[in-house]
């Protein structure tokens, strides 16, 4: 991984969100994310789902989810009736990831804010180029993080960034930009389709 500032570059891809929530309108949020059953609206909650909360809370929440999914969705309950305006002052509220999000100096919130982001962009059709320093640690990052596990959405194959300094794995290639790479780690349907090489029909047939 990279030698960055990591929660300096966390608060920056926050603000980046802030300013994209700024520009939607009510269908955008309305819209499907990359997310399964998840709109937008659902994404930017969930990104702030656990903000704000104390162990105790976090505690209580992990135990009664159980798995990664039933966490997720316990945690995304508390803002079932959160609108944009609602969410984009708990964004403002919140620059900087804290508690679970602020964990391995803000790597947590850092590679959250980013995928999410994507998940957001990706349908709504609203590209950016994502800093090359804040993409290369999301890749270094998204191999073994927990839930993650990058390295498992990519078994077999050896994927290779084309515009930043990042490989990894063994087998065949499949090769494209660092942030459809990242979205492949992170197990997005039909962004393998993006790759290219012998790796990436594999890629493809196993995500989609």
């Amino acid at each position: 991984m990279t030698d960055i500032d990591v929660m300096a570059e966390a608060e920056a891809e926050r603000r980046d969100l802030a300013a994209l929530l700024a520009d939607l309108d009510d269908g955008e949020w309305a819209a499907p994310s990359l997310c399964a059953g998840w709109t937008v609206r659902d994404v930017v909650a969930h990104l702030l789902s656990f903000e704000g909360l104390g162990p105790r809370v976090v505690a209580a929440t992990l135990l009664r989810g159980r798995t990664v999914a039933g966490t997720n969705a316990v945690a995304l309950a508390r803002w079932a009736d959160a609108g944009p305006a609602e969410l984009r002052a708990r964004l403002d509220a919140f620059p900087r990831p804290t508690g679970l999000t602020a964990a391995l100096g803000g790597s947590v919130g850092l590679v959250d804010g980013v995928i999410h982001a994507q998940d957001v962009r990706r349908p709504l059709a609203r590209p950016r180029a994502i800093p090359a320093p804040r993409l290369r640690h999301c890749l270094g990052f998204a191999v073994t993080a927990p839930p993650l596990r990058g390295f498992w959405a990519v078994r077999g194959v050896r994927v290779v960034a084309t515009d930043v300094d990042f490989a990894h794995g063994r087998g065949p290639e499949a090769r494209g930009t660092g942030e459809a790479v990242l979205m492949t780690l992170a197990g997005r349907r039909g962004v393998a389709a993006e790759l290219t090489g012998p790796g990436a029909d594999r890629l493809r047939a196993r995500l989609g």
